[in-house]
């Protein structure tokens, strides 16, 4: 076809898809290969950055691929290889950061050695404030530089080496178009006057990171439809939750491949219904590790079935989440309504102003209003009907 000839603006023009451009990059996976790197930070206040992580293959998620942008070249540093990241990250430290999604990246950084940013761009939350529909990053390239992302890369294994070309090359495009999407972004947040708002949603983004990952919570094992046990199932639930927390951590392996949480479930269900526990085992299948991991779910299971469900951990309520009087109750349905109502104005998703447990905060103290959101949405707020009236 002669429009395979046609230059890429004249395609976009007629509203042919181009093939982006790949863009070139530098892999650093070996002891002493930073240095170009760490050199290219020290002429920058800017960087431009994404991870990809593995956590379909590991107990715990690794960090195994961050890709940079700096000074116009794109760096793939291999975070598994044998390498001394502590000037890499103390350079970073200090720079301004653009990246999409960071929440979960900052994250993950921080459980690996308490990254924390100087500052953040972050292009999702930048969409997410103009009202884009679709915020993913491989959505917004598409949307706005007619990129298609390859879906297969996003679900690949990361920590498997050596990385694949086509991986390689899907990892740098996730940088390499981000200086132009923040320009874009950057553009019509200026129009809507909600630049401030997001350099206050970065922030809050920065701060609430530093948590890391919850680890170990206590009630963590009250999964699905727990709350509908009471007696013997709860206990058992307990036992073999913690079993598979074990074999998944022995074996370094998400506890999802251990087996489902539908299959702890059915095992707590048939429990509570009174069923004998070597009725349960003859019924419980566990795939392909069935014969390894029999002997370590019959110890849990009897264990379960011996333990008295009085002794288990109770959920402490603080008052904080107790449950809302009559009057609170009535608050937050006129606080939904304004924050709907405003929202709808705006042309805004309802809870980037006030989500559902904000709202019950207010509720309750509605005097710490600055205390639970940020400025700029305790301002569109604090002067709704809602607010304002006697009995708030």
């Amino acid at each position: 076809m002669i429009s395979r000839f046609f230059p890429a603006k004249v395609k976009r023009l007629l509203g042919m898809r181009v093939k982006a451009p790949m863009p070139t990059y530098q892999l650093l996976d070996q002891p002493g290969q930073l240095e170009p790197l760490l050199k290219a930070l020290d002429r920058v206040d800017e960087v431009f950055l994404d991870t990809e992580a593995d956590n379909m293959n590991r107990y715990r998620t690794a960090v195994c691929l961050l890709q940079f942008l700096v000074d116009g070249e794109v760096y793939l540093v291999d975070a598994l290889a044998p390498m001394k990241f502590d000037a890499l990250w103390q350079k970073l430290s200090t720079k301004h950061l653009v990246m999409h999604g960071s929440d979960y990246d900052l994250r993950l950084l921080y459980d690996l050695c308490e990254f924390r940013p100087k500052s953040i761009f972050d292009t999702m939350l930048a969409a997410q404030l103009i009202n884009r529909q679709r915020i993913g990053l491989a959505a917004l390239l598409e949307d706005y530089f007619d990129v298609k992302l390859s879906k297969d890369s996003q679900k690949a294994n990361w920590g498997k080496r050596p990385l694949t070309k086509k991986l390689l090359d899907y990892a740098s495009l996730d940088v390499w178009y981000l200086p132009e999407l923040r320009d874009r972004l950057t553009r019509e947040l200026a129009r809507l006057d909600r630049l401030e708002w997001l350099d206050q949603q970065c922030q809050r983004q920065i701060e609430s990171a530093l948590s890391g990952f919850p680890r170990d919570e206590e009630h963590a094992w009250r999964i699905g439809k727990s709350e509908r046990l009471r007696g013997r199932g709860l206990a058992v639930l307990h036992a073999v939750w913690h079993w598979r927390e074990e074999q998944a951590r022995r074996l370094d392996t998400p506890p999802f491949k251990v087996c489902s949480n539908d299959l702890l479930i059915a095992i707590a269900n048939a429990a509570e219904q009174g069923e004998a526990m070597e009725t349960v085992l003859a019924k419980t299948n566990l795939g392909r590790r069935h014969s390894r991991l029999l002997a370590s779910l019959t110890a849990a299971l009897r264990a379960g079935y011996e333990r008295d469900p009085q002794s288990l951990p109770r959920r402490k309520r603080s008052g904080e989440f107790a449950p809302l009087s009559a009057s609170e109750l009535a608050l937050q349905d006129r606080l939904k309504a304004d924050r709907d109502r405003l929202a709808a104005k705006l042309e805004l998703e309802p809870t980037l102003i006030a989500n559902r447990t904000q709202l019950a905060l207010i509720a309750r103290t509605p005097d710490k209003l600055d205390e639970i959101l940020l400025p700029w949405q305790a301002d569109l707020l604090r002067n709704e009907p809602s607010l304002k009236s006697p009995s708030a």
